[in-house]
């Protein structure tokens, strides 16, 4: 306990009188439970179509092009534009998507190819979210609270990430059209939230759009090797560990569970996030932050390695668990250097950057994980992630040593 240094206790008091911030924050909860559901029921409706787990891994892929594609153009856009208006469009989008969805199950021309391609939408609105909701956190709370937001924010979004696979399994049972149907309720209820904030938009100094303005976020980051090496080491580890895509090939295949227990099982990670994020609100995280952050991706990968081989279902939860506790503490040591490194013009251009490695490790380790349990099966893909994610860390402490010989946050680079 050597590195944790006793905080003085988050309070949230003060900030439920902040009517912008807690609209931004029912809202980010309405959005992300939508998403979580609609996660799970396309998911598991894509498996019961094509029993593929090529095609779950396909979900994942297209859902990260757009995002590859699309980030740095939208995190410009952020920084130029209104980020309450773009958070309202995205949210529209994402519930026309899963109205559309609604339809064609209820309907029954629900087919492999339209998930494909509304899979692929997503990622395209969904790339214009993250960079704005990043960017826009700064300027809704005093500078002195901005801390406490923050930590108040992730045990909500982290909530939301438990109770929305859970809800989403639950709802199933009743039909995958019922649950779009509360996606959509879910997502327009968070774009009326986002327009309802009040934030007044000062449009910044005009000056013409070049690829050096939109690329700039990327050199901020490249020049600052501390910070390249964080977020590239969780891109890789969460890449080749994440099981998230073959959850519904474990839970019918190798657990024997329904729907209920996919929720269960999709929930797991955020459990042991949101008891994590408790505890670093308590105890921050303040010397020798670069071993801590490599040692939490060893647990990470440990943790991937239990999973892969368990064919209890309590002992899966309790690996998941523990891998989203590991996750979150990587998260937290990131942002936090890429928070302290950005100064406020350029926070949606470099919002864009790191969206992109988190995206990259979520829905491209998706289709990675696809691709290897196609030809190893569910079981060889993960033990080869969490042998991957181990050797990932042991490299990256050569390959950037300033990272992992970092003391502290504020450090000068």
């Amino acid at each position: 306990m050597n590195d944790i240094a006793p905080a003085a206790p988050v309070r949230v008091a003060h900030l439920f009188g902040l009517r912008a911030f807690m609209r931004f924050w029912y809202a980010r909860l309405a959005a992300t439970t939508g998403n979580q559901m609609l996660m799970v029921a396309v998911g598991w409706q894509m498996y019961e179509l094509t029993g593929s787990a090529w095609d779950l891994g396909l979900v994942g892929l297209l859902q990260f092009l757009p995002a590859l594609l699309l980030t740095l153009v939208a995190g410009h856009v952020a920084d130029r534009h209104d980020r309450t208006r773009i958070l309202a469009l995205v949210m529209v989008s994402q519930a026309a998507i899963a109205l559309l969805l609604m339809v064609a199950t209820h309907g029954h021309w629900a087919s492999r190819g339209l998930l494909l391609a509304l899979s692929l939408a997503l990622g395209g609105a969904k790339a214009f979210q993250m960079p704005a909701q990043q960017a826009l956190v700064p300027s809704l709370v005093p500078a002195a609270m901005l801390p406490r937001a923050l930590a108040f924010s992730s045990m909500g979004m982290q909530s939301a990430i438990i109770g929305g696979p859970a809800l989403g399994g639950f709802i199933y049972v009743a039909g995958a059209n019922v649950v779009y149907a509360v996606c959509t309720a879910c997502f327009v209820a968070a774009g009326v939230l986002f327009l309802r904030i009040g934030h007044p938009h000062v449009p910044p100094p005009k000056e013409p759009v070049t690829i050096d303005t939109v690329l700039a976020g990327v050199r901020f980051i490249c020049q600052r090797p501390v910070v390249l090496g964080a977020i590239s080491l969780d891109l890789f580890a969460v890449l080749l560990g994440g099981a998230t895509a073959l959850l519904p090939m474990y839970a019918k295949d190798v657990l024997h569970v329904g729907p209920w227990g996919l929720g269960l099982l999709r929930g797991a990670p955020a459990i042991g996030a949101l008891c994590m994020s408790a505890a670093l609100t308590r105890w921050a995280i303040t010397r020798r932050v670069g071993k801590v952050m490599f040692a939490a991706v060893a647990v990470y990968g440990l943790a991937t390695l239990v999973f892969a081989v368990s064919t209890v279902f309590l002992l899966s939860l309790a690996a998941l668990c523990v891998s989203g506790m590991a996750d979150m503490v990587s998260v937290v040591i990131r942002q936090s250097l890429v928070q302290l490194e950005t100064p406020d013009a350029m926070r949606g251009r470099v919002s864009a950057v790191n969206s992109i490695f988190i995206g990259a490790s979520n829905q491209l380790g998706e289709f990675e994980s696809g691709a290897t349990a196609a030809m190893l099966g569910p079981v060889g893909s993960v033990l080869l992630g969490g042998v991957g994610t181990l050797a990932v860390a042991a490299l990256w402490m050569k390959l950037f040593p300033a990272l992992a010989q970092r003391e502290r946050l504020t450090e000068p680079q």
